[in-house]
């Protein structure tokens, strides 16, 4: 893919293209069942203002490798 990215995992933060190494797994209460997750990626720089956006707002979340994601 000309111009495109050169790793598999992009990280989710505004205007980011670095890889991401992370896999921040959150639901919103509110509008998501038990069951439900959304999936936020994040390169190392990142990954604490990501989790820390989503713990101000007590949304369930989990970080993983992104090696631990499922095909």
């Amino acid at each position: 893919m000309l111009g495109g990215p050169t790793h598999r995992f992009e990280c989710s933060r505004a205007g980011c293209r670095e890889a991401a190494v992370w896999a921040i797994e959150w639901r919103n209460p509110k509008i998501h069942a038990e069951d439900r997750r959304k999936t936020w990626l994040a390169c190392a720089e990142h990954r604490e203002v990501l989790e820390e956006f989503l713990a101000a707002r007590s949304f369930p979340l989990e970080v993983k490798s992104v090696k631990d994601l499922d095909d």
